[in-house]
């Protein structure tokens, strides 16, 4: 099991007024994705923290001014909280009541592995305290901002994509896009069989790594380079397909159908269903009896 992250800043209230709530969006072994909300203002005396893990986090409103290792950062709506594992830390509002952020946070055997890839050593340790509002980020700021609104599904690789961003942004270093093995091209198909045969189950990244015998991180990065989307846009359009074709060869209803082809809830299966095909899933079903698909 994971340790447990800590909040993107205060887990101990300077004050009672500056008390922050936390609420986990996502979790998984060696990962968590949490939404932190603190009412602090001027009037409440920063407290120095510890980083039990390493911690990416996205402001999404409010601002504070945040004192770590790595030096001094106002933090504000778009920019990016950068903490490194057992380092102190502080959080101060001096100028105003408040903030709200999305943290994504991992162990250190988890991140130490994403950067040895992303920024070419798995030493790495973020060398400042903030990413500021760049372009580059915009859109993992999205992301982010959008992961605490509705729940993402493929948490996982939502976590360590925004990481891996994070990381080559900061670290300057250039990604290799070497082709994949021959030994790891079968230990990839292997994983493809396994999602093939298990599609309507809850299938977890661990799992699939397992099958492959990859460590997680090495997978999910192998997977993509050899198939061209992860493992969860695979599964993903693995199940949209097999509903679609259940929708236009057969009667079942399409509660029935979005269950069977690995969708927890309706909802999930027609927001999905309609980015894909551009319909509802009734309403290609009657496309299909009038007109074929």
């Amino acid at each position: 099991m994971p340790h447990k992250p800590p909040s993107s800043h205060a887990e101990q209230p300077a004050s009672p007024g500056g008390s922050p709530q936390t609420r986990v969006i996502s979790e998984g072994v060696g990962w968590r994705i949490s939404m932190v909300v603190c009412d602090a203002g001027p009037e409440d005396r920063p407290f120095e923290e510890r980083h039990e893990l390493v911690s990416i986090a996205a402001v999404v409103a409010g601002s504070f001014q945040y004192h770590a290792d790595s030096g001094r950062a106002l933090l504000y709506p778009g920019a990016f909280l950068l903490g490194n594992a057992g380092t102190c830390f502080a959080c101060g509002h001096a100028h105003g009541r408040g903030d709200r952020c999305i943290a994504f946070q991992f162990t250190p055997d988890l991140f130490a592995e994403i950067s040895a890839t992303a920024a070419g050593s798995s030493r790495f340790r973020f060398a400042a305290g903030m990413i500021p509002a760049a372009p580059e980020m915009m859109s993992a700021a999205v992301v982010a901002e959008r992961a605490g609104l509705h729940p993402p599904i493929g948490g996982e690789e939502l976590a360590i994509g925004l990481a891996e961003r994070a990381i080559a942004l900061v670290s300057g270093h250039r990604v290799s896009r070497a082709t994949p093995s021959a030994r790891d091209e079968k230990r990839i198909s292997a994983a493809l069989r396994h999602i093939e045969a298990n599609a309507g189950d809850a299938l977890l990244l661990d799992t699939v790594a397992e099958v492959a015998r990859m460590s997680k991180y090495h997978f999910l990065r192998s997977f993509r380079r050899s198939v061209g989307v992860t493992p969860h846009q695979y599964l993903l359009g693995l199940r949209l397909r097999r509903a679609a074709v259940a929708l236009t060869s057969t009667a079942k209803p399409v509660t029935a159908i979005a269950i069977d082809a690995g969708f927890g809830d309706i909802s999930t299966f027609n927001a999905h269903f309609r980015r894909a095909f551009g319909q509802n899933p009734s309403a290609l079903r009657k496309r299909c009896n009038n007109k074929g698909i």
